[in-house]
């Protein structure tokens, strides 16, 4: 039953992986015997991320390009597929967030966050797709968020754009499953992280949170290891089209 969670000779690309929890998710797929492709939008810090893991035992490259840019994804994938190997698993977990009133919000900041969050996920599963198609084989998985279903105040755009890789997510396993490629996506609930620290330093916040989630508690990142290694291996090959929620039962209550 162990080999159903083996990721044994597969390789995983992971955008935005150089730090957060991208490149936590890159180490939980390298204990579980991925290789890694380790993405930034400089190629110094993908390299210098991957040096990381790769001092820790763990098979990773870096690899630097723009998600947002569609020429050089295209470039970017097919250097990939051709000089270091076939794409088994796509992460799609490069994101930011910009925090501004509805009414006050920058367009070019709305700008940026669509074309990261949501443009990106389009781009970079466009062209790995093609080659799993040819293979048919593969596994994408899309890091969605509890806006996906849930908005908050200062952050629509967010929002937004985790709404759409809700639907991005589906609509591509439409496209894809008769292919043998699942899409699914990972939506983490409130994790303490380095993008979340001011949140997690408001005394007044986390008392919210804790009434409103009903572990009662921040989710600590490397509980979301689990999800992402269950989507990437066998074991899910006929979950297609799913949001797993990774959030403490927050999305079921009232």
């Amino acid at each position: 039953m162990k080999s159903i969670f083996s990721l044994a000779g597969k390789r995983a690309l992971i955008t935005g992986s150089a730090q957060g929890i991208g490149n936590l998710l890159a180490r939980g797929l390298a204990e579980h015997g991925a290789s890694l492709v380790i993405n930034d939008i400089t190629q110094q810090r993908a390299e210098q991320a991957a040096s990381t893991l790769t001092a820790l035992g763990y098979d990773a490259v870096g690899y630097g390009f723009d998600v947002t840019h569609a020429a050089e994804v295209e470039k970017a994938i097919a250097h990939i597929e051709q000089e270091i190997g076939a794409i088994d698993i796509l992460i799609n977990n490069a994101g930011i967030q910009r925090r501004y009133p509805l009414t006050e919000f920058p367009e070019a900041e709305w700008d940026r966050v669509i074309d990261v969050n949501q443009k990106s996920v389009f781009l970079v599963s466009q062209q790995v797709a093609k080659y799993m198609m040819a293979r048919r084989e593969g596994k994408i998985i899309n890091i969605c968020s509890m806006q996906s279903e849930l908005g908050r105040k200062t952050i629509t755009p967010y929002a937004a754009s985790k709404g759409a890789v809700k639907m991005l997510t589906r609509g591509m396993c439409v496209e894809l499953a008769e292919y043998n490629i699942q899409v699914n996506g990972i939506a983490p609930g409130y994790f303490a992280t380095e993008m979340t620290e001011a949140l997690v330093n408001d005394d007044a916040f986390s008392a919210w949170l804790y009434q409103r989630t009903p572990a009662a508690r921040w989710g600590k990142p490397e509980e979301l290891i689990g999800a992402a290694v269950y989507l990437a291996a066998p074991a899910s090959n006929f979950v297609n089209g799913h949001i797993l929620f990774v959030d403490g039962g927050m999305l079921a209550a009232v």
